[in-house]
């Protein structure tokens, strides 16, 4: 329920010795995969989906730690949001290029930071991933 994303997001103002922290705002992330299971996350202002994937123990590969050197993070982003989303840059079509299953709202969840305007924001994760990395 939201009243227990709300206790979370006020967990995680106090650093583990109490001292209070500076607030970012949170927000509501649904990740499902292509069965149709979906897992409904909370993250903060400024985080990537890749990495808010991994800690909330969702399967999302992202084999170059987020540095934009392969495509396993590929995520296929909710039509109404993926026009929320600022163009992806040059190095990250590069790399969609490479991805399995690319499709017209295909991102890489290390490029996608949320912002206010993503609150609710709805991604699938793909059937397969590649990762042509050592590919010659």
């Amino acid at each position: 329920t939201w009243g227990s994303f709300r206790m979370l997001a006020v967990r995680r103002l106090f650093a583990p010795s109490g001292v209070f922290r500076q607030a970012r705002s949170v927000f509501k992330v649904t990740y499902k995969d292509t069965k149709g299971n979906q897992q409904v996350v909370i993250g903060k202002e400024g985080d990537n989906l890749l990495d808010l994937a991994h800690e909330s123990n969702i399967e999302l590969e992202g084999a170059c730690g987020g540095a934009l050197a392969c495509s396993t993070c590929h995520l296929i982003v909710d039509p109404e949001f993926y026009s929320k989303l600022p163009p992806p840059e040059e190095e990250e079509l590069d790399m969609l290029d490479l991805a399995a299953g690319l499709t017209k709202t295909s991102r890489l969840g290390c490029q996608i930071l949320l912002r206010p305007w993503l609150e609710n924001i709805a991604v699938t994760l793909p059937s397969e991933t590649s990762d042509a990395r050592g590919a010659a």
